[in-house]
C-alpha cells in the first residue's frame, strides 16, 4: 500500500513543517548525519534488534522507506505527532509490525545524528551549562526566563450553566413496609369477582380461608346453568353430560 513520500511532500512547505516541525533547509542539513548514523547502526544490528552476524544491510525492492529522506521523514513525523503505531504504519504504507521495527531502529539513529550536530536536547542543567559555556547559575536563569508564568484562574461570579442545589429532606410521609398492618394488607387476597360457568374455577378465584371452616362442596353442584342458545339438540347434550357427571 502506498504511503507518504518525501518527494510528494516537499512541494508543500507548510504541510511539511506541520509534519516534521522543521523547514526544508533544516531537514536537508539533517539528512547526511542521519544517514551516516543509520548505516553505522545497521552494520551492527538487524531490523529485529538482534546482532548482525551474516550479510550487510541492503535496501530491498519493496522497502517502505527506500531513501534516507523517507526514513528521516518517517521518524520526525512520529516524534512530532506521536501517533499510534498502526496509524503511523498506515500513513507510510506498512503494517503495524513493520512500523514498530522501524521506530525502534530510527529513534536511536535520530538521537545519534542530533548529538553529532550538537543539537541533542540536554537532559540536565549541567549538560546545558557545558553546551552553552556558562555557569549553572546562568543556565538556570536562562531556563527560568523562558518559563512562562502561570496564568491565574479566576472563578466567574456566576456559573455559565444554571445549577441546582442539593435537595432537602422530603416532607411527604413515608410508609414503613415492615409494619404489621402493612404486611397483613400485602398478604391479604381479594376474592375474584368473575365466575367461570363452563370450566372448573381456578384456585386463584377463592379467598385464602382455612379449609376447616369451609364445607366440601363440589363446584359442579354450585354451577349456575346458562340458558342454551344453540337449539334443543345442544340442550339435550348438556343435560345428558350433567347427569353422568353427577353420578
Amino acid at each position: 500500500m502506498a504511503g507518504v513520500r518525501f518527494t510528494e511532500l516537499q512541494s508543500r512547505p507548510m504541510e511539511f513543517l506541520d509534519f516534521t516541525s522543521v523547514t526544508l533547509d533544516e531537514f536537508q542539513q539533517l539528512v547526511p548525519p542521519f544517514e551516516t548514523a543509520f548505516q553505522c547502526h545497521m552494520a551492527v544490528w538487524r531490523m529485529d534488534g538482534k546482532p548482525r552476524t551474516a550479510r550487510r544491510f541492503t535496501v530491498y525492492k519493496n522497502c517502505p522507506l527506500p531513501t534516507p529522506e523517507d526514513r528521516l521523514l518517517f521518524i520526525l513525523t512520529y516524534v512530532k505527532t506521536y501517533a499510534l503505531q498502526v496509524v503511523q504504519g498506515r500513513l507510510f504504507g506498512m503494517v503495524q509490525g513493520k512500523a514498530n521495527q522501524w521506530i525502534h531502529v530510527l529513534l536511536p539513529v535520530l538521537l545519534a545524528a542530533l548529538r553529532a550536530l550538537g543539537d541533542a536536547p540536554a537532559r540536565s542543567l549541567t549538560a546545558l551549562a557545558q553546551r552553552l559555556g556558562v555557569s549553572e547559575a546562568d543556565a538556570a536563569s536562562v531556563v527560568g526566563s523562558r518559563e512562562e508564568a502561570p496564568v491565574p484562574v479566576v472563578a466567574p461570579d456566576s456559573p455559565l450553566l444554571p445549577m441546582t442545589g442539593p435537595n432537602g429532606a422530603s416532607s411527604a410521609p413515608r410508609t414503613l413496609l415492615n409494619r404489621e398492618r402493612v404486611i397483613a394488607a400485602r398478604k391479604k387476597t381479594t376474592p375474584s369477582k368473575m365466575f367461570c360457568s363452563s370450566m372448573p374455577c381456578s384456585p386463584s378465584s377463592f379467598s385464602v380461608i382455612p379449609m376447616a371452616a369451609v364445607p366440601m362442596i363440589s363446584p359442579l353442584r354450585t354451577r349456575r346453568r346458562i340458558p342454551c342458545r344453540r337449539g334443543a339438540g345442544s340442550c339435550r347434550i348438556w343435560g345428558s353430560w350433567r347427569s353422568r357427571s353427577l353420578r
